[in-house]
């Protein structure tokens, strides 16, 4: 499987590309009254409103870095048998990397208050480890970001990433 790889301070993270729709830059978010601290705001993405998940806030508690390298990941978000576009903020994005399920492994660890926190593999510059992109969001806030005016049927799920020619 392709991954993409971000950074969260100096830990290596990664996504399954399967999910990953488009990477694009850094746009002027809205910020959402009352939001959960590690929603970014929202966006307009080629018409739609579209909220955005920081994802160093989300894992360390810190805001993303404003630099060239930070970007938003559109994701599909599949849930309920729908799926969701949903933007991540995630910080130096610069590299893929191709590795089979079984090479990741567990890693003893899972938080309850982290579950989108997936196995780990090692490579030679350290490790690195999953993201697991549906289990970002509790139940409650999926319900508030993710109103059905802006849910797929999975039928018209935007083409992925590694789809393309």
């Amino acid at each position: 499987m392709l991954m993409l790889i971000f950074y969260v301070g100096n830990d290596r993270y990664a996504l399954d590309t399967s999910n990953v729709v488009e990477v694009i830059p850094m746009v002027i978010l809205r910020d959402i009254p009352h939001a959960p601290h590690y929603v970014a705001g929202l966006f307009n993405y080629r018409g739609t409103i579209i909220p955005a998940i920081d994802l160093c806030r989300l894992i360390k508690g810190t805001p993303s870095q404003s630099a060239l390298s930070t970007r938003i990941i559109m994701v599909n978000y599949h849930h309920n048998n729908t799926v969701s576009l949903l933007g991540l903020i995630a910080e130096r994005i610069a590299d893929t990397l191709r590795h089979t399920d079984v090479e990741f492994v567990n890693s003893g660890f899972q938080p309850e208050d982290a579950p989108y926190l997936g196995d780990m593999i090692v490579d030679r510059h350290g490790m690195i480890q999953r993201i697991e992109v549906e289990n970002l969001l509790p139940e409650s806030q999926r319900s508030l970001l993710l109103p059905a005016s802006v849910q797929l049927p999975l039928s018209e799920t935007p083409q992925r990433f590694n789809d393309r020619d």
